[in-house]
């Protein structure tokens, strides 16, 4: 019953993917001559997936006032700004990414080993004697060779530059005071649509002045910058070319 369940499985797998792009095609056969649909605006913990954020927390203080004092316990300015600090308010990230990255590996190996097995004495002359033929010897029943090569090498020499702004949404307030955001923002440009997602817990602290804040400044930063379009269709496989890079063991 095992082998068969396993033969089914890619089966499985495979019919799914040409269902899921027998859809697909539908869809962008509908499509036709239409320019790409931007996305409805939302709620962001709404969608699916959504998932509240849970770090460790530091001991909750509670504050409390002084009489005749303007200073709340607690307080980290002594006047109130207009920066983002509830949920639902907006701040500008500043995005900025430079990489560059250069790698240049070789692996090399080798292996080679022999073995051999005989049996003397008594018990090899009585084998020599009765149960070998003329010209062989037990002293060298068995013997076996074994030798194995590798050789590999891989580069990577990337450069990646980045640099906009977006603005971000307030969607939750971790009992420290950090608050998790997340933006999304959206351009269409002759049949192709361009999309830059921003997420991650930012301090109240890193938020300037003019209520903007540095994409480094942002911990645990989720960017992702990519587009759907005529122009990303035809940089991608076709969806056969996909299914047996998966399906395909070599």
């Amino acid at each position: 019953m095992a082998p068969r369940m396993t033969f089914m499985k890619p089966a499985l797998a495979v019919s799914l993917a040409l269902a899921t792009a027998a859809c697909g095609t539908a869809d962008k056969l509908s499509q036709i001559g239409q320019p790409p649909a931007l996305s409805a605006i939302q709620d962001p913990t709404t969608t699916a997936g959504y998932r509240p954020v849970q770090m460790p927390m530091p001991t909750p203080q509670s504050d409390h006032y002084n009489s005749n004092s303007l200073w709340r316990s607690g307080a980290r300015a002594f006047f109130k700004d207009q920066r983002a600090a509830r949920v639902g308010d907006i701040l500008t990230v500043l995005v900025t990414i430079s990489d560059k990255a250069e790698f240049d590996n070789k692996t090399q190996r080798s292996r080679t080993g022999t073995s051999s097995s005989g049996t003397g004495g008594a018990v090899g002359a009585a084998i020599n004697t009765f149960l070998l033929p003329g010209g062989t010897s037990a002293d060298n029943l068995a013997s076996a060779e074994g030798a194995s090569t590798f050789q590999g090498s891989g580069k990577v020499d990337r450069e990646e530059k980045l640099q906009t702004r977006v603005a971000a949404v307030v969607t939750q307030t971790l009992p420290n005071g950090n608050m998790v955001i997340e933006g999304r923002q959206e351009v269409r440009v002759n049949f192709e649509v361009r999309e830059l997602i921003v997420a991650g817990v930012v301090r109240p602290e890193d938020i300037a002045a003019n209520n903007t804040i540095e994409s480094e400044k942002i911990a645990e930063a989720r960017i992702g910058y990519g587009g759907r379009g005529q122009i990303t269709d035809v940089q991608q496989p076709r969806y056969g070319a996909q299914v047996l890079d998966i399906v395909l063991p070599f």
